[in-house]
């Protein structure tokens, strides 16, 4: 049998006297409320004294509950016991979820892709593009046009423009120094191309100023470097470089 508290009992004690008419004894001002300072109303004691339904929602978020097996007290009276439950400690709360992943597979697996993708088509294009490799280097004959390796071409045909200073040191720093501070400038997490504007026009400028200037340099460009239209003087060794 469990022990009904003695503040519980004192006030089913005084809650049945008051129903009967009789005066109720004198009680201690702290047992007006249980520990947590809730005041358990008459209304309650009584339904539970009678076998009565579940309690209505308590005040503060919690939910009363009428312990169901009835209990006798030590003058033989019978108690059900009155139990707040908190609402916060009975709620599921899940985390939401986030937008990372794994580097394996998710990463890993697409860069793959890309690797094979771009070795199937260096193979495709080997195929058709024949560029066999020239006799050695010789010292005492200099190849006219000549030209850098492509990715360089850019460089050498800024340098047919502006002096050598402006052409190799002073338009790469900026160009450089712009696409480091791209990403402090444009600070917007999206991954939205209209939401990234700034970002993917510096990017284009910048690749599609590159690539005009390997393109002057690899087709037009001819004997002694002069500029000229390659349906003139045909490609000059493009293949080979």
């Amino acid at each position: 049998m469990t022990e009904i508290p003695e503040h519980l009992l004192k006030r089913s004690q005084e809650a049945k006297a008051k129903a009967d008419g009789d005066p109720a004894p004198s009680t201690d001002a702290g047992d007006s409320s249980d520990d947590d300072g809730e005041t358990i109303p008459r209304s309650l004691l009584e339904q539970s004294q009678q076998g009565g339904a579940p309690a209505p929602a308590a005040a503060g978020g919690g939910v009363a509950t009428i312990a169901p097996p009835a209990m006798a007290g030590p003058s033989g009276n019978t108690h059900r016991l009155l139990t707040v439950v908190k609402s916060g400690s009975i709620q599921d709360v899940k985390a939401t979820p986030g937008d990372k992943v794994h580097v394996w597979p998710h990463l890993l697996a697409a860069e793959f892709t890309a690797a094979l993708f771009i070795t199937a088509f260096a193979l495709v294009f080997s195929l058709f593009i024949n560029a066999p490799l020239l006799e050695l280097a010789n010292h005492n004959a200099t190849p006219n046009p000549s030209k850098a390796p492509w990715y360089f071409l850019g460089l050498q045909e800024l340098l047919t423009m502006f002096d050598p200073m402006i052409a190799g040191v002073t338009i790469p720093g900026i160009v450089l120094v712009l696409l480091g501070f791209a990403p402090y400038i444009d600070r917007n997490p999206s991954n939205a191309p209209e939401d990234r504007k700034f970002a993917i026009s510096i990017q284009t400028i910048h690749l599609m100023f590159w690539a005009v200037l390997v393109i002057i340099g690899s087709f037009f460009r001819g004997q002694g470097f002069n500029f000229t239209y390659p349906w003139d003087t045909g490609l000059h060794g493009i293949f080979h470089l």
